[in-house]
């Protein structure tokens, strides 16, 4: 696939950049996108979740009525899972929810949500452009230039540009990120995929 390479300004070059068929042109695999973002949101999951059981509960430990005669069921402990304020029966506890993916399907996964990008005619190619200082200001403008102002944005550079990463950090549809750190949550995650000239190449040689 051939796209236009525009200045940030959003005007044409005049020049035309060539997508790799075989990161851009696949056929999406919709299966390795699923088990990526479930392996990127399993992640992200802190897993500090604690009930208190009967054995942790604060209280006496005296049997609380006599075993017959009462008409009632028997109970030993106040702290026991039927009584109000007791513990609870198989209660929540600290855990990790990483699993092990495979790289070969994390690298699927990512082409097939690019193949998807493209397909969807959902790519821009930017011209490499940097800030003079980190300014939301001028970030937003480069972005109204591009008529993108009101949709969710990802873009990639080459490596990291701290003015460009501190002025759009405060756009809460405008993300971004460098090659060497593209995921599929972040990908599927925006309506218009905006890649530097300069970061094709990382991108096609970190995924092919």
């Amino acid at each position: 696939m051939e796209l236009p390479v525009l200045q940030h300004t959003g005007e044409d070059t005049g020049r035309t950049v060539q997508l790799a068929p075989e990161v851009f042109g696949i056929a999406p695999n919709d299966h390795a996108i699923y088990l990526d973002v479930k392996h990127i949101q399993a992640n992200k999951r802190q897993g500090t979740h604690k009930a208190k059981e009967r054995a942790e509960i604060a209280g006496s430990t005296r049997k609380i009525k006599k075993q017959k005669g009462t008409g009632t069921a028997r109970a030993g402990s106040i702290k026991s899972p039927i009584f109000r304020g007791g513990g609870r029966v198989f209660g929540p506890r600290p855990k990790s929810y990483d699993f092990k993916l495979n790289k070969k399907v994390k690298k699927l996964a990512r082409r097939s949500t690019l193949s998807y990008k493209a397909k969807e005619h959902n790519i821009t190619i930017l011209a490499a452009f940097t800030l003079e200082a980190p300014k939301t200001k001028q970030y937003l403008h480069i972005l109204h230039q591009l008529n993108l102002a009101v949709k969710k944005t990802l873009l990639v550079l080459p490596q990291a540009d701290p003015n460009l990463h501190l002025a759009s950090r405060n756009l809460p549809k405008a993300q971004v990120t460098t090659a060497d750190q593209l995921n599929t949550y972040d990908l599927l995650n925006t309506q218009r995929l905006i890649i530097s000239e300069n970061a094709i190449a990382n991108i096609t040689q970190n995924l092919s």
